[in-house]
């Protein structure tokens, strides 16, 4: 452990924010020998846990019941109308979030962390006030995540974000989701599966701008057959209140739309708002986001700040790998830096998004000499269920090289396809490897080793 440490502090480290993040910074510093406190206003688990990726996946799984019942009957089940319970959802969620914060908050007693149930505010660079105590520590860790952010315009005080669609009193009979990243399409994919009339507004040409272009088209195409009204180059101007209780949606160029509910999935901004950062010389960008060195160290030096408050990518394995870099080079004395290539990432939408590497625009940005090999099928199963769902299968190549520069996927599973050659690719993979690799017959993934010959080439410039 660094020899520095200062015994007069009340804690050798205070972790602000116990999300995926601050529990492991927390929970491995303490085992590292440090005296460790957190503190947390909301729930134990932070946003991954309590209103995020946990409750959107079982949101989604539910959601894909509707596709399975009408399915099977291609497979000899008789046809099935099953009612479905929205409050039974609810309460079989809440159950299991009410689990897993049970489970976090045993994380921190058994590693013998200090845990307060209340806002921690700093008031200077080794002082916090919590629960009007104040208490000192050596280091700070701020670890508070981020918050859904809406903008503003008349009306804005009618939608709803994607904190609040986990806890509705009802599902509504018609719906708007505004926004184009991945919580945006996931969000219209659960309300369509869930029954809902689903529609979805995008400013910009195309949603799912950081992926590759084949997937955002790919998925256009899916969220299409499925009955989500996708309306592109769309901005909302007002919302108003109607007497029967719906709003009235006002676009830009003039159209109008009537629906029950309007989800703003338009962003997140870090959650750095009344903690006390003004009392310290945190540097911070324009979005609040704290900016830190390799080692999540602020331009205070004995502030430290990871996950999504950093706005860097907003993952929770992400924020997860920074924790025990921090932890471990802070007090095991071993210096750790975190390595963010080919970070592997997956987007729940209907079929699912899974992707590792770079995209095709960022390969031609970089690369000269590319081979692009791609499948578009329809999987087996729906050969018998009826389902029009097609997969997409990507490679991209670098042929000086051979090594395999991106790998993108649609289609089910895609999360779980991914993640195995996520290891593939931080191991270096080479298309040959995939080439010299046997599939799996019959599954989606076996295409993977079995596309030959590339769509298209690029070839260096001529010197």
């Amino acid at each position: 452990m660094p020899e520095n440490r200062k015994s007069d502090y009340d804690f050798d480290l205070f972790v602000m924010g116990v999300g995926s993040g601050g529990v492991r910074a927390a929970r491995m510093s303490a085992q590292y020998g440090a005296r460790v406190a957190t503190a947390e206003e909301k729930y134990m688990g932070g946003t991954c846990v309590n209103v995020g990726c946990i409750p959107k996946k079982l949101f989604v799984y539910a959601a894909q019941f509707s596709e399975e019942f009408a399915q099977a009957e291609g497979f000899g089940w008789g046809r099935a109308r099953p009612d479905f319970t929205w409050h039974q959802l609810l309460a079989n969620k809440n159950t299991e979030i009410s689990r897993l914060n049970g489970v976090y908050k045993k994380l921190l007693d058994d590693a013998g962390v200090t845990h307060f149930d209340a806002r921690a505010r700093i008031v200077d660079a080794h002082h916090l006030s919590v629960n009007g105590n104040l208490l000192s520590t050596e280091k700070i860790l701020i670890a508070t995540g981020g918050l859904p952010t809406v903008p503003d315009f008349p009306g804005s005080e009618h939608v709803i974000t994607s904190n609040e669609a986990f806890f509705l009193d009802a599902l509504p009979r018609r719906c708007l989701v505004v926004g184009g990243g991945y919580i945006a399409v996931e969000f219209a994919g659960i309300f369509k599966g869930l029954g809902v009339d689903t529609q979805l507004s995008y400013r910009g040409e195309l949603f799912l701008r950081r992926f590759d272009i084949d997937v955002r088209k790919m998925v256009q195409d899916e969220l299409h057959k499925k009955g989500i009204d996708l309306r592109f180059n769309s901005q909302v101007r007002r919302i108003d209140p109607m007497n029967d209780g719906a709003l009235q949606v006002q676009f830009e160029d003039g159209q109008t739309l009537e629906t029950d509910l309007v989800l703003y999935a338009t962003g997140r901004a870090p959650a750095v708002a009344d903690i006390g950062l003004e009392k310290v010389a945190v540097k911070c960008r324009d979005n609040g986001a704290i900016i830190v060195d390799e080692e999540y160290r602020s331009s205070q030096a004995n502030i430290f700040a990871l996950g999504d408050v950093t706005d860097r990518i907003q993952l929770t394995p992400v924020a997860i790998a920074e924790a025990m870099c921090f932890a471990t080079t802070q007090f095991k004395a071993e210096r750790q830096v975190m390595d963010y290539d080919n970070i592997a990432t997956a987007v729940f939408c209907q079929p699912n998004i899974g992707a590792v590497g770079l995209t095709e625009d960022e390969a031609r940005a970089s690369h000269d000499d590319l081979a692009i090999y791609r499948s578009h099928f329809k999987p087996m199963k729906h050969s018998l269920s009826g389902s029009d769902e097609k997969c997409l299968m990507k490679l991209i190549v670098d042929q000086q090289t051979d090594r395999v520069l991106g790998v993108h996927m649609v289609g089910s599973e895609a999360g779980e396809i991914i993640q195995g050659v996520a290891i593939a690719m931080k191991a270096g993979v080479t298309k040959s490897m995939f080439d010299a690799t046997v599939g799996i017959h019959p599954t989606q993934a076996e295409e993977f080793v079995t596309l030959r010959e590339p769509v298209a080439k690029s070839l260096p410039s001529p010197v």
